[in-house]
C-alpha cells in the first residue's frame, strides 16, 4: 500500500501556477498511515505492527519518524510498547483512547473553567437518564453502598471529609456513567471528573451545609435509578450538577483546579 502525503499533489491551473499546499511532516504520514490500517482492517485491536524496517518501508518514511509517530500514538491509547515483545494495537477502548483529554481540560485557562463543568452537566444528565432505563440491580446497589458508607462523614460533620466524599462521589456518578450504557460517554465523564473534583472540595469547604444537601441529592438521583424513570433521573441530575455550575460561576477566582 502506498501512502501519499495527507496535503496531495500540487497542480497548475490553466492560465496560472497553483501554490502547492504544505506537505505533511513525516510523523503525520506515520500518524494517519496507521490510522488508516486500522479503519480499513489491515490490522484489528490487539494486532502486533510489523517489524519496524518493514513498516517503515511501508509508510515511506525513515525509522526514526516511525518511532516517533509510534510515541505519539502510544500516549494517545492507540498503541502499546511491550518491552522485547513488539508494538502492539491496544483494545480501542473508549476509556484508553478519550484519556489524553483530561491533560487538555487541566491546560483550560481560568476563565473557561466554567466550560468543563457546562459540559459534565449535559453529558451527566444525558448518562443519569439513560442509566435509568438500563441499569441492573448489581449497579444499584453497588451506588447505594457508596451513599451508604459516605453517611457517617455527612452526619459526623468532620471538617477533614470533604475529599473523602468527593472521591465517593466521583466513584457513584462512575456507577451511573458505565450504566447507561455507552461506553464513550461513560469516559467522556470520567476524563473531566478529575478536572471538576477539586471545585466540589473547595464548594464543600467554603459553602455551609453543601455536603449535606449533594449527599441528598444524591439520594434523590440514586432513587430515580431505582425506579427506572428516566425524566426524573434526569432532572435530579441536572440540578445537583448546576449547583457546582452556578458556584464556579460566582466564584471566578476561587481556586478550584
Amino acid at each position: 500500500m502506498s501512502i501519499e502525503s495527507a496535503a496531495g499533489p500540487g497542480s497548475a491551473a490553466a492560465g496560472g501556477t497553483a501554490t502547492e499546499p504544505p506537505r505533511a511532516s513525516q510523523t503525520d504520514v506515520v500518524l494517519n498511515g496507521i490510522k488508516q490500517m486500522i479503519t480499513t482492517g489491515e490490522l484489528t485491536a490487539g494486532s502486533r505492527l510489523p517489524v519496524e524496517k518493514d513498516l517503515a518501508a511501508h509508510l515511506g518514511v525513515s525509522r526514526g519518524s516511525l518511532r516517533e509517530g509510534v510515541r505519539a500514538l502510544c500516549i494517545m491509547g492507540v498503541l502499546e510498547t511491550r518491552q522485547g515483545d513488539g508494538t502492539y494495537v491496544t483494545s480501542l477502548d473508549s476509556s484508553l483512547l478519550l484519556a489524553p483529554m483530561s491533560f487538555m481540560v487541566d491546560l483550560q485557562t481560568p476563565e473557561h473553567r466554567a466550560d468543563a463543568h457546562a459540559v459534565r452537566r449535559i453529558l451527566g444528565t444525558e448518562s443519569a437518564g439513560r442509566a435509568a432505563i438500563r441499569i441492573d440491580e448489581a449497579a444499584l446497589a453497588e451506588a447505594k453502598s457508596i451513599l451508604d458508607a459516605v453517611e457517617p462523614l455527612v452526619v459526623g460533620g468532620s471538617g477533614d471529609h470533604h475529599e473523602a466524599f468527593v472521591e465517593a462521589d466521583i466513584r457513584f456518578h462512575g456507577v451511573i456513567a458505565r450504566s447507561s450504557g455507552n461506553s464513550t460517554l461513560a469516559a467522556l465523564i470520567e476524563a473531566l471528573a478529575s478536572r471538576t473534583a477539586r471545585a466540589r472540595v473547595w464548594m464543600g469547604l467554603h459553602s455551609e451545609g453543601q455536603i449535606s444537601r449533594a449527599h441528598r441529592e444524591h439520594r434523590a438521583i440514586w432513587q430515580a435509578l431505582e425506579h427506572h424513570d428516566p425524566d426524573r433521573a434526569r432532572l435530579q441530575m441536572g440540578y445537583h450538577l448546576l449547583t457546582v455550575e452556578d458556584f464556579v460561576h460566582s466564584h471566578p477566582t476561587a481556586p478550584v483546579d
